[in-house]
């Protein structure tokens, strides 16, 4: 069983640029703590991702991490889902931020982000990399472009983009 865990900088980037559906399609299972719910739930967050998670899916499992150790230096979501991720022995944790991205691989998790996400679907077929990051880049992502030059190179031979 391939089980994910994700923070709240994945899911809302997904969301925006049409691709959430990516999970359940890669992962077996997918899970959430309330702390991301409660940040996708933001009043400030994108209304698309308020009203996605108003009405979460049903392969969305939504876990309570309370009792869970905290991560000092981390906000809330990204403490949780480390925390979940742990305790659950998640196959894998999406996170983007980079503090906790490393506190995540110092815990010994397998961690990707939004950019590797993608570049794991467009690798199986099941997106355009190329058109998701023109996607994406109308978007608030921030992202190291060394990477996502590196990434786009690598798929421009397989897209019209």
């Amino acid at each position: 069983m391939r089980l994910v865990i994700a923070d709240t900088g994945p899911v809302n980037y997904l969301i925006q640029i049409g691709h959430i559906e990516l999970l359940p399609r890669m992962f077996d299972k997918v899970a959430l703590p309330v702390a991301v719910q409660a940040e996708l739930s933001d009043p400030l967050a994108p209304l698309p991702v308020r009203r996605w998670i108003a009405a979460p899916p049903a392969w969305l499992e939504i876990h309570d991490t309370a009792g869970l150790p905290h991560v000092s230096g981390l906000d809330e979501g990204e403490t949780a889902a480390i925390a979940l991720a742990e305790s659950l022995h998640a196959d894998l944790l999406l996170i983007d931020e980079r503090d906790g991205f490393r506190v995540a691989l110092r815990k010994g998790l397998r961690v990707t982000g939004t950019l590797g996400l993608l570049d794991l679907a467009a690798g199986r077929g099941l997106v355009d990399f190329v058109l998701a990051i023109k996607k994406l880049e109308q978007t608030t992502f921030r992202r190291p472009e060394a990477i996502l030059e590196s990434l786009l190179k690598k798929h421009r031979g397989r897209s019209d983009g």
